[in-house]
């Protein structure tokens, strides 16, 4: 056993007694680097002994180990203070992360909150909580912010004064008589003797007949012939003075035309146009909203969703979405944030064509009936002439009773037809269903107000399809326009058709 104590003691020992010697040895040979007095005794020692050059030596000496111990204790000194300051850099981020940490769990704890909230009242307004991914950004925030007031106030005020004032409207007496030729006269000689504005009655039973074909009615032409002036004066002729928006540049979509919900008010900010069409659910008047300048601005940004919903075939869906949730305050006419566009409402644009103006898109076009006033009006004399009080629904009633008593005839609707091939031949441009559509419209409704077939089919073809020709490179097709004008001139004879036969070339002179 003790054999065994001993072995242990020695084989140990060697190792521990290393490892002692090199601590120790480290920590002597430290100390023993900084013992000033050991080099004192030295230099003592050699005093006697040392001449001059070897002083000089030993002086340097003396100095380069100064210098070396120096540059130790300073490396001692920087590698503590690094230490230190690394310790305190990993303590300082260790309690960042934990502070993040405790952030992230707190944001989804509101986050579980506010979904809960949201269900509430995604679940009051009859909708299903699994639906709420599909809401909008905006749906979402006027679920968030959009508390109904407890004072019961309209956020919608033109419009809920205009229940007040119309609670109890009593309708004019119209003339509900009326033919209409007999509106077309007496409009031009109002227009003469009342306003002092002479109008040609062919542009009369132009502008009229459009009303039959389309909602969107685009006067355009020079500046200064007197545009604006007739739509102003078929409003007062009617005894309802025509709505004037006036078109910005800066105006890029809808909210221009209806306004927008002030989220901080909590009001909405009412358009002239959006009361107007609201009045308008009240009575049987025609109403005519002027777009004035309406190429200003890109008509296809601002006013497309009005051209996508006035095609709709039914009435019934001709609606459009103010505010995305509904108030008990609300106006009566506005149901589940919803307003119906009122059916005795016509769109009026005027459109100057200079530099200072946007192209108007076919898109428009398309949907449109353009009436080109390029002349002044030639002053007449006229009896002076008293305006009328006629319905919306009298008007379409004498417009659509001359759609079925002056039908296209058979015989030019196959010459339009004819036509229609050459021009795909010869140009690759079709006519469309939507413009044949409205010239079944226009053309009855321009025989109605005294005007003849061939001139009414002659102004569709000249304003609707060879106004496409523009958009062709004339370069090209310059040599083509004398054999259209050759084909027209077989069709229909060389005595008809001369607005559309001038139009092309008028297209070729500028070549």
């Amino acid at each position: 056993m003790d054999t065994v104590f001993k072995f242990l003691f020695e084989f140990l020992g060697q190792f521990f007694g290393s490892l002692w010697s090199i601590i120790t040895g480290l920590f002597g040979g430290v100390g023993n680097a900084f013992d000033f007095s050991a080099y004192v005794n030295i230099i003592n020692a050699y005093t006697t002994e040392l001449g001059g050059l070897a002083w000089v030596i030993a002086i340097i000496a003396i100095v380069l180990l100064v210098a070396v111990l120096a540059l130790c204790v300073w490396l001692i000194v920087v590698a503590v203070k690094k230490f230190i300051r690394s310790h305190r850099r990993r303590k300082d981020t260790d309690s960042l992360v934990k502070e993040v940490q405790a952030l992230n769990k707190e944001v989804m704890r509101l986050n579980l909150e506010k979904d809960k909230i949201l269900s509430m009242k995604v679940s009051q307004i009859g909708l299903n909580p699994n639906e709420i991914s599909e809401l909008t950004g905006e749906e979402i925030e006027s679920l968030n912010n959009g508390e109904e007031e407890d004072t019961g106030e309209s956020r919608f005020y033109k419009l809920t004064e205009i229940d007040h004032l119309w609670a109890d409207y009593v309708p004019p007496v119209y003339d509900n008589d009326i033919t209409l030729p007999e509106f077309c006269e007496r409009f031009r000689l109002f227009a003469c003797s009342q306003l002092g504005l002479y109008y040609d009655i062919k542009l009369i039973r132009l502008f009229v007949a459009a009303f039959a074909s389309t909602r969107l009615i685009i006067l355009q032409g020079i500046s200064g012939t007197g545009k604006t002036s007739l739509a102003y004066a078929f409003g007062k002729f009617v005894n309802n003075p025509s709505i004037v928006a006036s078109v910005q540049p800066s105006w890029r979509d809808r909210t221009e035309l209806f306004g927008y919900f002030n989220e901080f008010t909590k009001k909405f900010n009412e358009t002239e146009l959006l009361r107007a069409m609201y009045e308008a659910s009240y009575n049987e008047n025609i109403y005519a909203v002027i777009l004035d300048e309406m190429n200003i601005a890109r008509v296809e940004y601002y006013f497309a969703e009005m051209l996508s919903i006035l095609e709709m075939p039914s009435r019934d869906e001709w609606v459009v979405d103010i505010i995305p949730n509904s108030w008990p305050s609300d106006p009566k006419h506005i149901v589940n944030g919803q307003l119906k566009i009122p059916p005795n409402m016509w769109y009026i644009g005027t459109a100057n064509n200079d530099d200072s103006t946007f192209a108007i898109t076919d898109k428009v076009y398309d949907r449109a009936m353009p009436i080109n006033i390029d002349t002044k009006g030639v002053p007449f004399d006229a009896p002076l002439t008293d305006s009328v009080y006629i319905s919306y629904k009298h008007f379409e009633y004498i417009l659509n009773a001359a759609k079925v008593q002056f039908v296209v005839s058979e015989e030019n609707l196959k010459k339009i037809a004819l036509l229609d091939d050459y021009v795909i031949e010869h140009f690759r441009i079709a006519f469309g269903n939507r413009i044949v559509k409205q010239l079944r419209d226009f053309v009855p409704a321009y025989v109605g107000t005294g005007g003849t077939e061939l001139d009414g089919l002659d102004y569709v073809l000249a304003r609707k399809v060879f106004r496409k020709f523009e958009s062709l490179n004339l370069s090209y097709i310059r040599d083509e326009i004398d054999g259209l004008c050759a084909y027209i001139d077989e069709l229909f004879g060389e005595e008809n058709m001369t607005e559309s036969k001038d139009y092309l070339r008028m297209l070729k002179k500028l070549v």
